[in-house]
């Protein structure tokens, strides 16, 4: 019994380690505190989502779930090409933004375009305080946002590859 709470007490602890925001709370504003998905003009309801999504994308893009580090089909990979919303396909970031962070998790310096593409949402869940991120579009939960990254932005979007889809440079041309 001993052994198996040390061993669930290092895995909440590694789980929490990509987890931890170094980053002032009100860093990205303007934030706002939900427990659900945002509203916004992309409407469908909870049954849709549930007809569209696998269980897996629905309890991370829906209920704001985390996929184990370490397990995601993105998270080692870099081909070219776009990544989008697995909810709704708005294109989110290119793979140019795509960095190794360690973390177990996909992560991305920048989003695609200027800042209308993710929705920021102060994140005071597990007794942190931290910056959800969530699709503008459909308000499908992405992830959340850090300020420890290594490149010159200093972000580090912290991202479920479930929540994400990725089409290959060679289709993205217009021919």
């Amino acid at each position: 019994m001993k052994y198996l709470f040390l061993i669930a007490f290092w895995v909440t602890l590694l789980q929490a380690s990509c987890q931890t925001n170094t980053a002032k709370p009100d860093k990205h504003e303007p934030l706002i505190n939900t427990k659900k998905p945002m509203e916004t003009n992309y409407t469908k309801t909870e049954e849709e989502w549930k007809k569209e999504l696998t269980p897996e994308q629905y309890y991370i893009l829906r209920e704001k779930g985390t996929e184990r580090p370490g397990t995601g089909k993105y998270n080692m990979h870099f081909e070219k090409g776009v990544y989008k919303c697995a909810a709704c396909g708005y294109e989110l970031f290119n793979s140019d933004q795509k960095f190794e962070s360690h973390c177990g998790w996909p992560s991305f310096d920048n989003e695609i375009g200027n800042g209308e593409r993710i929705k920021k949402i102060k994140d005071t869940s597990f007794g942190m305080i931290r910056t959800e991120i969530v699709c503008a579009r459909c308000g499908g939960h992405l992830g959340h946002i850090f300020d420890d990254g290594p490149t010159k932005t200093g972000q580090r979007y912290c991202v479920n590859s479930v929540s994400i889809d990725f089409t290959p440079a060679d289709s993205t041309k217009v021919k």
